[in-house]
């Protein structure tokens, strides 16, 4: 292949499906997460490749991996992509950023129990902004938040989120989740103000999918107290999960941002021994919007809104 030259002109998008290639770690899965074949992945790299002058790609078995240059790359492209992203948050706050919309992708737990009390105060804060909401969990909210689909995501840390030192994105911590042991009214544990996970490794559970923040968190979780849980119903919704143990199908782990919801079930709440199971939940913005007005509202209610939920469930 040639030297790079001291001139060339970079297609923005094909940075994209280099930055999903990163992230994703084979054709298929970046193909999939674009919408595109693998061979319009594969098209768009080599398109990369020849701009750059050099090799972006090598086999590696049936696939392909990142070579050196490549990261070299990806190391620039972040930086491009925060600077455009000031470019664009300068021009919003030219404007004083009263107006536009924003679209926030965001876990359903998060929906269930953030969102509505922090959009129903952006409407009063920003009455000309429009806020959008899609159900999104890692990785695929972040694939949304690089190509601009969404503007801002609320998300929970687990295997499939970014790294706290990822530099694509600007994060502000919103608050720690604790999740509570979902019984049956009748349940032998039932009366016990503290329980151990251990003691309920015999038990059949209800968890979500392993995919899925929540249902990542109860494995770690089981995991950690040391048993795998007899998963006998694989259900994401929050809804069904708890009509489950609520007619005595298995325990389950339920955080403190959905639980109004479900004071009517039958069910028990228990308190774990130790330290309490959790997430963090946060949000993120391209580095660099972090300075567009309107996001610096949206993400400053998000906190309030955290912040209130937090002193509710302490009282």
């Amino acid at each position: 292949m040639e030297q790079v030259s001291e001139t060339f002109n970079v297609d923005l998008r094909r940075l994209t499906v280099l930055r999903e290639l990163q992230r994703r770690g084979s054709l298929a899965r970046t193909a999939e997460a674009l919408h595109l074949t693998p061979s319009a992945v594969s098209q768009q790299l080599a398109a990369l490749a020849r701009e750059m002058g050099v090799p972006l790609t090598e086999r590696e078995g049936r696939g392909v991996r990142l070579t050196a240059q490549a990261r070299v790359l990806l190391a620039h492209a972040d930086v491009i992509a925060a600077q455009l992203e000031r470019a664009r948050a300068d021009l919003a706050a030219y404007g004083e950023g009263g107006r536009g919309s924003v679209t926030v992708g965001c876990f359903s737990s998060g929906i269930l129990g953030l969102l509505p009390g922090a959009m129903n105060a952006l409407a009063d804060r920003l009455p000309q902004v429009r806020i959008d909401v899609v159900e999104a969990e890692p990785p695929d909210v972040f694939t949304a938040l690089d190509s601009g689909q969404v503007d801002l995501a609320v998300a929970v840390d687990f295997a499939a989120a970014p790294p706290h030192t990822d530099r694509r994105y600007h994060r502000l911590d919103l608050f720690t989740d604790v999740l509570d042991l979902a019984v049956p009214a009748g349940h032998r544990l039932a009366g016990r103000d503290r329980v151990g996970l251990r003691e309920f490794a015999a038990d059949p559970w209800i968890i979500g999918a392993a995919s899925s923040c929540c249902g990542a968190v109860a494995r770690s979780v089981c995991a950690a107290a040391g048993f795998t849980p007899d998963i006998r119903h694989a259900v994401n919704d929050w809804g069904a999960l708890a009509a489950l143990v609520e007619a005595g199908q298995g325990v389950a782990l339920i955080p403190r941002l959905v639980q109004p919801l479900y004071a009517h079930r039958r069910l028990v709440l228990l308190t774990t021994e130790g330290a309490p199971p959790s997430r963090n939940v946060f949000a993120a913005v391209r580095t660099g919007a972090e300075r567009d007005p309107v996001l610096v509202a949206v993400r400053e209610q998000l906190r309030l809104s955290a912040a209130e939920l937090v002193g509710r469930q302490a009282g």
